[in-house]
């Protein structure tokens, strides 16, 4: 209202069917389209809109792999399962950035933690789920982790409560498991649940990260003092091409709205790694249409465009400069 924009210009919509979503992205009256939800409802739109060339811009899965270095979990283990545990909780687990797979490596503490986040898993109370659906979706993902191997450390079932909630759940996997089924491992339960990979040795966890799908971001967890560098050296450069922001000593679930935030990442956490839909001005500029004038008289060109400053106060790029003079 402020900006005399159109009152229609941007609209929500939300809780269509699959068949009257992709009546609403193939439209002729739609400009473009964003889209966060679950992966197979986002591609059957982007089906829709792609036959009619409509932009789309799609936010789907993502398990946001955090990976704990022996160094920082023998020097500060029982504050990171806190971490954690609130971290994954959180909103009952319904974040985009929800941390749901852990990579470790074995030993004795790691084992230790585990059972720390396995207890602060099941004293923690079992929030709400958004809908039916996502209790349903919930339950069918645990289940094919469950199928694949995965063992189950704490909950995996409904809750017995008022509402849509299933238990905090837990699940954990040697590496080599991992990499048995390592898409059906990477099946997202979205909500208050997560995955534990314990590999045997530094080359079994370059093998998980290098069969990772793309995801929103990538954590890593080192001990303070430099004895985690070498393995940081060496997992590193390989997360970076699996997420669109990767993190040092920090969980997921925080996203500044800032220009530097990127809230994208390689499919399919994204429909396409060029975009973020948190961040300003880049979240904005996925749904600006480009034109170019060329040799358009003066007084035919837009006013922003023509030599004098409209105001005298927007700033205009003229020559690789900026700047608010007239031409």
């Amino acid at each position: 209202k402020q900006t005399g924009m159109p009152l229609s210009l941007v609209q929500m919509i939300y809780r269509t069917n699959h068949e009257d979503g992709g009546k609403i992205v193939s439209d002729s009256r739609i400009g473009a389209i964003g889209y966060t939800g679950s992966q197979s409802a986002g591609l059957a739109l982007k089906e829709k809109a792609d036959k009619v060339g409509k932009p789309i811009y799609l936010e789907l899965s993502s398990t946001n792999p955090v990976l704990y270095f022996p160094g920082v979990i023998k020097e500060r283990g029982d504050s990171l399962a806190e971490e954690f545990t609130g971290s994954c909780l959180m909103g009952t687990g319904q974040f985009c950035t929800n941390p749901g797979l852990i990579l470790l490596l074995e030993s004795e503490e790691t084992e230790k933690w585990i059972s720390d986040v396995k207890s602060k898993f099941e004293s923690a109370p079992a929030g709400i789920l958004l809908a039916k659906a996502v209790q349903n979706s919930f339950l069918s993902g645990a289940k094919t982790l469950l199928d694949s191997g995965a063992e189950l450390l704490a909950g995996g079932q409904a809750a017995d409560a008022e509402g849509f909630r299933c238990q905090n759940t837990l699940f954990k996997i040697s590496g080599g498991q991992f990499l048995n089924s390592p898409e059906k491992m990477q099946t997202e339960v979205f909500g208050n649940s997560s995955l534990i990979v314990v590999a045997k040795d530094s080359d079994q966890l370059v093998d998980i990260l290098e069969n990772l799908e793309g995801n929103l971001t990538g954590s890593i967890y080192s001990e303070s003092n430099g004895a985690d560098d070498a393995l940081y050296d060496a997992v590193a450069p390989i997360l970076r091409q699996k997420v669109g922001r990767l993190l040092n000593d920090k969980m997921p679930t925080g996203v500044a709205v800032s220009p530097a935030m990127n809230h994208g990442g390689p499919f399919p956490a994204t429909g396409h790694p060029g975009f973020t839909s948190v961040g300003i001005p880049a979240s904005l500029r996925r749904f600006s249409m480009l034109h170019c004038y060329d040799n358009v008289r003066p007084n035919r060109l837009p006013v922003i465009l023509q030599d004098e400053n409209p105001d005298g106060s927007t700033w205009r790029m003229i020559d690789d400069c900026w700047t608010i003079s007239d031409v």
